[in-house]
């Protein structure tokens, strides 16, 4: 028993500590602790999705609780988030909280736990922390397939300026990917052997279809696309309006579209928290919105904008009557124009149960508003323009608003009129040039065109009216055409008075009065120069006499045809500063100052020449070598016009170039752009352009430039021209070589002219047969056939026979007597001629003389020339032997007694007429030509064998019978 009393002690002495520590236990509250946690992923949104509950609450009870969450990678240690989420919590209730991770979740494993505690200061017992929840696995690579290599996000969504992290997955470790963004190399860091991730900060936008991401191994390519959105802006302006207080028309500016291939644009939505109505919008600057019947004038609007990143809003607060827009009026219309008034009327449309609308008028013309005012219109408006300009086109234009509580003008509605003509309103400018030639005056008339303000109208002529001061009857009117802006008038030593007046259809301007005095009174009025500036030309000048209406300055630049300019002065005005548009470098203008005096004559005061800028010379003058000798010459240049120069001309340099490089007096030596060295002279005065160069050395070359020289620079340096200086007798022998050579020449000609003389005298040219057109000469072919000859009509001239033979003679059968013999050794020719008797133009026969040619001499005879029948035989005889000659001779001539002198032997010619029918010698008629006249050329034909003169019967019809010998023939 002892045993068991001591054992139950010991037992109570050991419950004792235990069961107070279990009193302790179970005095304090039990934890709050999460349970049953899921986590899912969104891969779209890269996002962990977490749900979880609180199983020891009561019913009814709702606690304020923070839940603690951490987020490791890779490994449990590897702790990259920790997060505190508070929120109150119901018995039963199931708790959500997502985290968006930077990190595509399908590169790495992700782990994921929870604890808890109570956030109530009423229960301050329950405010510690619970237990951790047991870690969660989430592994996206399960999912991803057996791709060797993958590229993470798969077309990520991301706002402009973003920071973005890609990373690869590659199912077997590879040290050799590359990665590139666009095509730029991209660099990232290792995550794991098979994971690599790489951080794109403020990425930009590129395309609307999106930026290409791609990975490249030795064996694989894979890549993504990066979907990079405007950022969505606040609308800015948004305002609402109403036309007729039935609708609301709200707009605003939407800013940047974030629109992109396969996500739309952003979309918007109003809201008016007043009536809780909503309306999605339509389009992105507008929308509208019907005011309700219920008479609601109070509105707050909401415009909110969203898209899949982000979502803005914009509000505003107004009363619907504040916000009035008119509509634009309408039914404009202009009514009773005239030259200087209009009247326009216009409709406007109502609002409401607005009675009255402000209207405002506005006058365009030019470009610019030359009138506006408001007018207070109801149904129609109505407003009088005045003070218009005639002939011009002007724009009215209406708009209107509301008037009792102004928002907005609505919209202009305007129209164009043009205003009619009137008269001129002004005297045209008027300016004159008088020049004096042989005792009258050349009066040039300019007139400037009137402004379009004064014209009112189109200018169609001006009048110029002449009247002569000194005989006021005679008057003298002129019509000239517009445009025209001068004329020229000739006017006699008188005094004249022009008047000057612009016409258009409707009137005439006044007058502008000119007087042309018979004495000008311009003396002689040294020209002065002037120099220009960047301002112009400034000119000043005295007042000759107090009794003065102005001045007039007129100006132009140097030559025969250049337009006058001319500016008109006040009569308090003794300086002004000439400005133009038209001064041009390096012309030369001419300026004269005038006075005008009460009785509108012009008096010259000065005459001033200038440049607005002077420029160097660009041409050198033509220059003229004259006078050489062997120690001088004398270079001219006396066309050189240095009025028309680009500056004023202060002299000439003479540039010479020596053989020896050795100046000579007067000269200086100078070096030139080129770097040569020359002699020059330098010639002061303009007006001088001749010089003499001397002390030359004779039998040598120089070269020598002449240019001028100005204020602003000199003449450019061309090329040199070259000069021989000839040796000293050479003048001498040129003196005596040419007179010499003359004569020579005279005489020459004159030998020339004799010979010609003395042999047309005595021994003349034997003409050539072979050229004659009266014979037709058939070349002897190389057969030997007889040639036949042409037989022509001609009428006979005459012939004479001064050679006789010695002991032979031809007795004719006239005196019964018989021939002496002759000898023929070769052929002989005959011609047979008409006597002069003959009536009318008888048959003649003509054979060639074949003497000069002895190839045809020794063709034996002549052949036949067929006669026409119709010819009497006693008018023709042909022969073609000597023997038939002579027996033609007995029977038709009488013997005569006489004989020429015993060995006597001449030459004669004899002419006979060609007949027209003669061809050319090389020419064969085949059908003789019948009788015809014969021209009036005459042929020559020497004659060599003598014959006694015969005396021709009185019945004898022919005249003569020449035989020709060739062996006595001399050419």
């Amino acid at each position: 028993m002892a045993l068991l009393a001591v054992f139950q002690a010991a037992f109570l002495l050991a419950l004792l500590p235990f069961r107070t520590y279990q009193s302790e236990v179970l005095s304090q509250p039990l934890p709050l602790t999460p349970e049953s946690l899921e986590v899912s992923i969104n891969s779209t949104q890269q996002c962990l999705y977490l749900q979880w509950r609180v199983h020891n609450l009561t019913n009814h009870q709702e606690l304020k609780m923070v839940f603690q969450i951490e987020i490791s990678r890779i490994e449990t240690s590897n702790v990259i988030w920790v997060e505190n989420y508070s929120t109150p919590v119901t018995w039963n209730q199931v708790l959500h909280w997502s985290w968006e991770s930077k990190l595509p979740l399908e590169c790495v494993t992700h782990f994921v736990r929870i604890r808890s505690r109570v956030d109530d200061a009423n229960i301050p017992e329950l405010r510690f922390w619970s237990n951790w929840s047991s870690w969660e696995e989430v592994d996206a690579q399960k999912s991803l397939g057996q791709d060797p290599l993958v590229v993470f996000p798969i077309d990520k969504l991301v706002e402009e300026g973003s920071n973005v992290t890609i990373c690869y997955v590659s199912r077997s470790p590879e040290s050799n990917i590359s990665c590139a963004m666009e095509g730029v190399p991209i660099h990232g860091e290792r995550l794991s052997p098979n994971v690599s991730a790489f951080i794109l900060n403020n990425v930009r936008f590129i395309r609307e279809t999106g930026t290409n991401i791609y990975c490249v191994s030795p064996s694989n390519m894979s890549g993504t696309i990066l979907f990079v959105s405007k950022v969505l802006e606040e609308p800015k302006d948004f305002s609402c309006e109403t036309q007729d207080l039935k609708s609301l028309n709200c707009t605003w500016d939407p800013g940047h579209d974030t629109a992109l291939q396969y996500h739309p644009s952003q979309r918007y939505m109003l809201f008016d928290s007043f009536s809780g109505k909503t309306k999605l919008c339509e389009h992105k600057k507008c929308c509208y919105w019907q005011v309700a019947s219920d008479s609601q004038e109070t509105y707050n609007l909401t415009l909110i904008a969203e898209n899949q990143l982000r979502r803005r809003s914009v509000s505003i607060f107004f009363n619907l009557t504040h916000r009035v827009h008119p509509r634009k009026p309408f039914d404009v219309f202009l009514k009773n124009i005239s030259a200087t008034n209009a009247t326009v009327t216009w409709k406007v449309h109502p609002v409401g149960n607005y009675s009255t609308l402000l209207c405002q008028v506005a006058l365009h013309g030019e470009g610019k508003v030359i009138q506006q005012d408001n007018v207070s219109v109801k149904v129609k408006g109505r407003y009088f323009l005045s003070e218009l300009e005639p002939v011009t086109e002007y724009v009215t234009r209406v708009r209107c608003a509301a008037s009792n509580h102004f928002w907005k003008w609505s919209e202009w509605t305007g129209k164009t009129f043009t205003t009619l003509e009137a008269a001129p309103s002004e005297a045209p400018d008027v300016w004159r040039n008088v020049k004096a030639v042989l005792g009258s005056h050349i009066v040039t008339l300019f007139w400037r065109p009137l402004s379009k303000s004064h014209a009112h109208g189109k200018i169609l002529f001006y009048n110029v009216v002449i009247e002569n001061l000194d005989n006021p009857s005679s008057v003298k009117r002129l019509s000239i055409p517009a445009p025209a802006n001068s004329t020229e008038l000739t006017l006699d030593q008188y005094s004249y008075q022009i008047h000057v007046t612009a016409n258009n259809s409707v009137g005439t301007s006044p007058a502008s009065i000119i007087v042309i005095s018979r004495d000008p009174g311009n003396k002689n009025v040294e020209e002065g120069r002037i120099h220009g500036t960047e301002d112009g030309f400034s000119l000043s000048w005295k007042p000759q006499s107090g009794d003065v209406v102005g001045y007039v300055v007129d100006w132009s630049p140097q030559g025969p045809h250049c337009q006058l300019q001319w500016k008109n002065l006040g009569p308090n005005t003794t300086s002004t500063v000439i400005r133009s548009d038209a001064f041009r470098p390096g012309i030369r203008y001419n300026f004269r100052i005038y006075e005008i005096s009460t009785e509108r004559i012009a008096y010259l005061l000065q005459k001033k020449t200038g440049y607005s800028q002077e420029l160097a010379p660009s041409e050198n003058p033509q220059v003229a070598v004259s006078n050489l000798t062997s120690h001088s010459f004398t270079l001219s240049w006396k066309d050189y016009s240095t009025d028309s120069q680009p500056s004023f001309i202060q002299g000439y340099h003479v540039y010479l170039k020596p053989k020896l490089e050795q100046c000579h007096p007067g000269f200086e030596k100078v070096a030139l752009s080129d770097d040569s060295v020359c002699c020059q002279y330098k010639i002061d005065n303009p007006e001088q352009k001749t010089f003499v160069v001397e002390n030359l050395q004779p039998e040598s070359f120089y070269e020598f430039l002449v240019t001028p020289y100005t204020s602003v620079g000199e003449g450019p340096h061309d090329t040199f021209t070259k000069v021989t200086i000839p040796d000293e007798y050479s003048h001498v022998l040129i003196r005596i070589i040419l007179p010499m050579s003359f004569c020579l020449v005279l005489l020459m000609v004159l030998c020339y002219l004799t010979s010609q003389w003395m042999k047309e005298k005595c021994y003349p040219d034997i003409p050539d047969p072979y050229k004659s057109s009266v014979l037709s000469l058939i070349k002897y072919k190389e057969n030997h056939h007889p040639t036949i000859m042409n037989v022509n009509d001609c009428v006979p001239d005459a012939i004479e026979v001064v050679n006789k033979l010695e002991g032979s003679k031809l007795q004719f059968l006239g005196a019964r007597k018989s021939l002496t013999e002759m000898e023929f050794t070769k052929p002989a020719y005959l011609y047979l001629l008409p006597t002069e008797n003959y009536p009318g133009p008888g048959p003649c026969i003509c054979f060639e003389n074949f003497t000069y040619n002895q190839a045809a001499s020794d063709s034996g005879s002549c052949g036949h020339v067929p006669v026409p029948l119709k010819t009497p035989p006693s008018q023709l005889a042909l022969l073609t032997s000597p023997e038939n000659l002579l027996k033609s001779l007995e029977q038709n001539y009488v013997n005569s007694s006489g004989e020429s002198p015993a060995g006597e032997t001449s030459l004669n010619y004899v002419s006979q007429l060609a007949s027209p029918t003669s061809g050319d010698k090389d020419s064969l008629p085949t059908n003789p030509p019948g009788p015809a006249l014969c021209s009036e050329y005459r042929t020559q034909m020497a004659v060599s064998l003598g014959l006694a003169s015969p005396s021709p019967s009185e019945n004898s019809n022919l005249s003569l019978v020449t035989l020709l010998d060739q062996g006595e023939h001399r050419r």
